[in-house]
C-alpha cells in the first residue's frame, strides 16, 4: 500500500507522467512485499517549489508506506527515484529531495488494514 506522490517546478507531459509512473512502479518492488499492483502515484507538475532559494529545477518526492523498511532498502529506493527523475526531467541529483513516512494505520475499501 505505499503512495509516491512527485512534486516539481517543472512540466510534466501525459506522457512523460506515464513513464514515471510504470518506472516508480518497478521501483518500488526494492521493498520486500511492495508492488506495483498496490502502489498509487501522484505527479503535481508546475509546482510552486524553491530550493536554496532558487526557482531552478527540483522535486520533492513523498513515499508513505504501510509499515517499515530498513534504511538500507530505502536508500536503495531513493537512488532509484532519483533515477527515474533524471531521467525524464532536467533536474539534477542534488536537486531532489524524497522523503519517507511509514504508518501502522492504512485505510482501504473503507477499513483499515
Amino acid at each position: 500500500m505505499p503512495f509516491i506522490n512527485v512534486k516539481t517546478n517543472q512540466q510534466i507531459s501525459n506522457n512523460i507522467a506515464d513513464k514515471i509512473k510504470a518506472d516508480l512502479g518497478q521501483a518500488i518492488s526494492t521493498i520486500p512485499g511492495k508492488s506495483e499492483g498496490w502502489l498509487m502515484v501522484g505527479v503535481e507538475d508546475e509546482y510552486r517549489l524553491w530550493f536554496k532559494g532558487s526557482d531552478d529545477p527540483c522535486a520533492i518526492v513523498e513515499v508513505s508506506l504501510y509499515g517499515n523498511a530498513p534504511a538500507m532498502v530505502l536508500n536503495s529506493l531513493t537512488g532509484k527515484i532519483t533515477d527515474v527523475l533524471t531521467k525524464y526531467l532536467p533536474i539534477p541529483s542534488d536537486r531532489i529531495y524524497v522523503s519517507y513516512f511509514p504508518t501502522g494505520h492504512w485505510g482501504w475499501n473503507g477499513n483499515n488494514f
